[in-house]
């Protein structure tokens, strides 16, 4: 709500020098500031003070909890943070909906600050309990004199989001609970997986792409190995009347069959390059394994964390694996669907990033069901000047008309190629299952578009305006025919 934050500042006298989101943060932190001090200095103008006597007053009696209450009471949106004020006192403010993460230690000696946990503990040797989480809306301030106290600025919302997809894929793995959870999302995708290579474990190899998907991986194959285990004891038990000692070795010998096939060739992740080096640079990432596959009658079973645009899939990934001739390729997505934009800190403000999406507009179209995005979009512009509060996020009609497998299946085809010879199926984790694995991060706007600031639902809004009408990036994305009366 970068506009409000400015229009604020303006009545109150302020010229901001630019609109960027950070920029007007710092300038209303600026401004409170001055505030503040003019009030402590009104305080002590007629004591006995004089000079530097009178700055070092100050900057003792310097609150910045009234500051950061002051600035902040607009701020709509997701953030850790971090300033320093030139007196030497600092400070870290999280966001009362507790979006982004911030964890915390201090002793004698230090006072340290960071978005993950494990990068303080191993930094500083230090066992989990002894980090401590940053509450929503809380502050951690540490004052120049050394002392140092959390206090509660803003008031933590009623429904706290923590940012889910920080849980799948941004964090580090080796935090003690995204382990856990990335493990667990691995383990719930299993029902499916087995549905779709129809229970054949015989010919079928699973494997993961690197890096990030490894843990789920993990997780993937405990959950494979309890299902196999099931369906051994079950024909153990039926047959157990007429198989040999030599049958029943055969029958506890079956394994899962794990390899690794995917092989990152250098460290570089095409999800955070640029524009159209990433296609160039998703081309040369990956390698494979040699012999890892029994060429035209083996599935490939093989684990991301995310498809986002897709663009590693198609340009490198499912091309480098159909080399090994494999009879079925099964891409399998840790996260659901990733349907909407983010306002949260992340860049990812297109709804033509985003394969899923592209996907529901390709099956409108294919229907018949035009109708349905300029609608959509009549409705967006409608409420596009309304206050925030009360925009609605109509984008979720794109998506209403079709299961996620179809969305699935349409995302499948576009990702694969003519000269792909395998048949290629993509297997997403569920929403349900996301939130079971990850049970204290319940904020999904990527995959539910259920926004927990106003502010979110006025970016898709905006967004989706943009797609119809080519802003983007200033390339025409879709042509609306209102010679069609919208039904």
């Amino acid at each position: 709500n970068v506009d409000e934050m400015f229009e604020q500042l303006i009545s109150e006298g302020q010229h901001p020098r630019d609109y960027a989101d950070t920029f007007v943060m710092l300038e209303s932190l600026g401004h409170y500031l001055d505030r503040e001090v003019q009030y402590q200095y009104d305080k002590i103008e007629k004591s006995d003070l004089n000079g530097q006597q009178v700055s070092h007053r100050i900057e003792e009696k310097l609150d910045i909890p009234f500051l950061l209450k002051r600035a902040s009471k607009l701020w709509d949106g997701g953030y850790a943070l971090c300033g320093l004020i030139g007196c030497g006192d600092t400070f870290t403010l999280r966001d009362p909906w507790g979006i982004r993460s911030a964890f915390y230690y201090f002793d004698d000696e230090v006072a340290v600050v960071a978005s993950e946990r494990p990068v303080i503990q191993t930094a500083f040797n230090l066992k989990k309990d002894d980090v401590h989480e940053l509450q929503p809306g809380e502050a951690f301030i540490v004052k120049r004199n050394g002392t140092i106290t959390t206090q509660q600025i803003l008031e933590p919302k009623e429904k706290i989001t923590p940012c889910s997809f920080e849980r799948i894929y941004f964090s580090r793995g080796s935090d003690y609970d995204i382990y856990r959870e990335r493990k667990k999302l691995g383990e719930l995708l299993v029902p499916e997986i087995v549905e779709t290579i129809n229970n054949d474990f015989e010919n079928t190899v699973f494997s993961f792409i690197p890096n990030t998907a490894e843990v789920a991986y993990f997780g993937m194959l405990e959950g494979l190995e309890k299902h196999f285990n099931h369906n051994k004891a079950v024909e153990l038990l039926e047959k157990r009347d007429q198989l040999t000692p030599g049958e029943v070795e055969m029958i506890l010998a079956k394994r899962v069959r794990s390899e690794k096939v995917a092989i990152k060739d250098i460290k570089l992740r095409t999800f955070i390059a640029q524009g159209k080096s990433r296609n160039d640079l998703a081309a040369h990432v990956y390698d494979v394994t040699y012999g890892s596959l029994k060429r035209g009658k083996d599935t490939l079973v093989i684990i991301d964390d995310s498809i986002v645009r897709g663009t590693t899939l198609k340009q490198s990934i499912i091309k480098i694996l159909d080399r090994l001739d494999p009879k079925k390729i099964v891409i399998v997505s840790s996260s659901p669907q990733i349907r909407y934009p983010d306002c949260y800190g992340i860049d990812m403000s297109r709804m033509s990033e985003f394969i899923a999406f592209k996907a529901a507009i390709k099956l409108l179209e294919e229907r018949g069901m035009q109708y349905i995005i300029e609608s959509v979009y009549e409705k967006c512009v409608a409420q596009s000047r309304k206050k925030k509060e009360e925009i609605v996020n109509y984008v979720k009609e794109i998506y209403a008309p079709f299961s996620d497998e179809e969305i699935s299946d349409k995302i499948a085809e576009m990702l694969t190629d003519k000269d792909i010879k395998a048949e290629v199926k993509i297997v997403f984790q569920t929403i349900d299952d996301l939130h079971k694995a990850c049970p204290n991060n319940a904020g999904d706007w990527y995959f539910s578009g259920n926004y927990p600031t106003p502010g979110g639902n006025r970016l898709v809004n905006n967004a989706f305006i943009n797609y119809i009408e080519g802003q983007e990036n200033k390339v025409y994305q879709y042509s609306l025919n209102f010679t069609n009366s919208v039904k």
